[in-house]
């Protein structure tokens, strides 16, 4: 197989890995070809894609590879995922949104204890718009669902990762803290 040949294949095995996205030693099996061409390949790619004329790039978090949206063009990106029904979400769900996006995973029982009120309606729009996603159960009694932000939700904010996400003072209160979170969110939405 030629290196263009090889070059077109991890493109493809990027593209079809989707949200899993993919590993260096998965592809290395893939294509039976060593570590460092597949490294090579990757840079490659992830060099083409920087080119302004492209809308896509290669994200690796943690040893795996995804193909992502580029952060400048989150604006198209967000009214692609706008619902005709309504432009904006609500304070509710901003709210439950920034309290998931910082405590990550949580359930619905710490988003309510956090916020002081029930958070059912809201989880469920931030899941029906994809922004978040149920990550697991976590281990107590009743095995409650984990809830987590996902791809989406960084491509919706112009995020690339979560460490983009601003930090909060460590030295104010919880309200504080939500009150500066939900800012956050309704002023990149309003954007």
């Amino acid at each position: 197989m030629k290196k263009d040949e090889h070059k077109a294949i991890v493109e493809g095995l990027l593209f079809a890995s989707g949200d899993d996205g993919i590993t260096i030693r998965q592809i290395v099996k893939i294509l039976e070809i060593d570590k460092s061409s597949v490294k090579h390949i990757l840079d490659e790619l992830s060099n083409d894609y920087m080119q302004m004329d492209k809308g896509i790039m290669i994200m690796q978090a943690d040893e795996v590879f995804h193909l992502t949206t580029k952060p400048e063009h989150s604006h198209f990106y967000k009214k692609l995922l706008e619902t005709p029904q309504t432009n904006r979400m609500s304070q509710a769900a901003l709210e439950t949104l920034a309290i998931i996006a910082y405590k990550q995973p949580i359930t619905r029982v710490e988003i309510e204890e956090i916020r002081g009120v029930r958070s059912d309606r809201a989880v469920q729009t931030l899941l029906n718009r994809s922004l978040i996603e149920e990550v697991g159960r976590k281990d107590a009694v009743g095995r409650p669902i984990l809830y987590a932000t996902n791809k989406v939700f960084l491509t919706y904010f112009g995020l690339t990762s979560l460490e983009e996400l601003p930090p909060l003072p460590e030295d104010i209160d919880k309200d504080v803290i939500e009150q500066e979170a939900s800012l956050f969110f309704q002023q990149i939405e309003n954007e």
